[in-house]
């Protein structure tokens, strides 16, 4: 029986249960696009993110332990100013390697151009690097510092029978070095003669500095297979209450929290395993960057959560006044059948399961319209659709069921004050 009358009520009232769904509808198809966004826009903004820099810095343990108890000659770390360039496969053969964006080894000093004094400074532009089970991997500065702005080319990698360099534009300014001059370098080791490809515009020291291949400014400074520092670009997930603690003292972690940390992609957890992983190093987050990836995500997922109660609060409120419209309207029926000895549950139930069946329509067109949505927010702002999780769905479906039963819930608190006597006399 309550079966059919569920059925005879949807026959009636279809204007109502039409707006109903609309009402659950808008809701759900803002709250599925905001979960699905809030689900893939730590991976989306990490990225985007990556435009600040590098934020793991790997450098040598000598150049920075112990520098005011030691002189550099008595410094009993002084013989690890460089890293092994042969241990760079290694950064990507960590826990978390598939996290890491990209690195870019440097190596700086001093040359003499025209009898001019100038810094060089020796990276990876778009250097292949020879990664087991990751055929053409290619890294440097093209990847970890997305914003360097070349005029002209960049330097050919691997390196030709004449190397090329960048000259930084206030070096530029200075010299009136331009693209296509041809500039002959002297060390104390040999000279090099390079030809200037472009102009460099990083907002850093390299402005003043000649950036050129590695191996060349190696060859230079009389150094192979020696690098200063290495930036590397990591995505990670914003710090929280155990990551402080981890940074602040990892001893104090017991074993559970220490593997949960460890298996977590904290930048404090990756800068950690590749310190594990290149002999003689000493690697630090910078936290200017980190720390700003982390702020913006959890603002954003902050505002989101903030327009999913205002949707909820909003559309709660909808569903209770269309309800009690329709109890209004049957105040009749409902004070017929407690006179028929229908009970007060059951009545409840019949509303109940009504607003169920409205919250389950409108939830699941709402899912289609969110993953719409999702898709759109994705192109506007990453220029690439975002990724629906399906999780999704089910955690819709009940959002939009909870809607309708909580705005449900007021109105059918005054079905228990109706007295069948009094509805029936239109009283």
């Amino acid at each position: 029986m309550l079966w059919r009358m569920l059925r005879q009520s949807w026959g009636r009232n279809l204007r109502r249960k039409a707006l109903a769904i609309i009402t659950v509808f808008l809701a759900s198809s803002l709250i599925s696009a905001l979960l699905a966004v809030s689900i893939d826009i730590g991976d989306k903004m990490s990225r985007e993110l990556k435009s600040y820099g590098a934020n793991i810095l790997i450098e040598p343990a000598g150049q920075g332990t112990l520098p005011a108890l030691f002189s550099e000659s008595r410094n009993p770390l002084s013989g690890q100013d460089f890293l092994d360039e042969a241990e760079l496969p290694n950064i990507k053969d960590i826990f978390w390697r598939n996290n890491i964006v990209g690195f870019a080894p440097i190596l700086g000093g001093e040359a003499v151009v025209d009898g001019r004094e100038v810094r060089i400074l020796g990276t990876f532009f778009s250097q292949p690097v020879a990664i087991p089970d990751e055929e053409g991997y290619e890294t440097g500065q093209k990847t970890v510092s997305p914003y360097w702005q070349v005029t002209g080319s960049w330097p050919q990698e691997p390196v030709g029978a004449v190397p090329q360099a960048l000259v930084g534009h206030a070096l530029a300014r200075q010299t009136g070095w331009k693209p296509g001059d041809t500039l002959t370098l002297q060390s104390e080791k040999t000279a090099i003669t390079v030809v200037v490809s472009g102009v460099l515009s990083s907002g850093g020291d390299e402005d003043n500095q000649l950036v050129m291949p590695l191996g060349t400014v190696q060859t230079l400074l009389g150094l192979p297979g020696r690098v200063q520092a290495i930036r590397v670009s990591a995505l990670t997930v914003p710090e929280n209450a155990l990551s402080r603690r981890a940074r602040e003292n990892l001893d104090a972690l017991n074993a559970e929290e220490y593997d949960l940390w460890y298996c977590t992609a904290y930048v404090s957890s990756i800068a950690h395993q590749l310190e594990e992983a290149i002999s003689g190093a000493e690697v630090r987050p910078v936290w200017q960057v980190a720390a700003s990836e982390g702020v913006v995500i959890d603002k954003i997922q902050l505002l989101m959560a903030v327009v999913t109660i205002a949707a909820l609060a909003a559309s709660a409120m909808g569903i209770a006044s269309l309800m009690t419209s329709t109890i209004m309207e049957r105040a009749r029926e409902i004070g017929l059948m407690k006179a028929l000895g229908a009970h007060q549950w059951q009545i409840m139930l019949l509303f109940y399961l009504e607003a169920a069946s409205s919250g389950l329509v409108g939830g699941a067109l709402g899912c289609l319209a969110g993953w719409g949505m999702a898709k759109v927010i994705g192109m506007m702002l990453f220029s690439a659709p975002l990724d629906f999780a399906w999780i999704v769905t089910p955690c819709v479906l009940v959002i939009a069921v909870l809607i309708a039963l909580i705005g449900t819930w007021f109105p059918a608190r005054r079905i228990a004050r109706l007295y069948p006597v009094e509805v029936l006399y239109g009283r």
